[in-house]
């Protein structure tokens, strides 16, 4: 599913228009990313929860050419899927 089809069955399941829906989305993304960088969390109860983590620097392989490199630590985000959800799917 892309963003076009979230936003329609959002529209469609909550009896909004596409352009209110659109708005809803851009929202929550905005307010999950703007959480997420201040190193925040977001946990939406039966759904999941989303987590900014700090991936250790390391040494990694140049694939053409075999050398070894050297790999920056950096922050990176996570989802963690809840208990609600992980049933759902199974």
């Amino acid at each position: 599913m892309n963003k076009a089809e979230l936003i329609e069955h959002m529209a469609q399941q909550a009896d909004l228009s596409k352009a209110a829906a659109a708005r809803a989305l851009d929202a929550f993304v905005g307010g999950v990313k703007g959480t997420l960088k201040k190193s925040g969390s977001v946990t939406i109860v039966g759904f999941g929860t989303f987590v900014v983590t700090k991936r250790q620097a390391r040494t990694g392989r140049n694939p053409r050419t075999g050398a070894a490199i050297k790999i920056k630590s950096a922050k990176v985000p996570k989802f963690k899927p809840g208990k609600t959800l992980r049933d759902a799917i199974r």
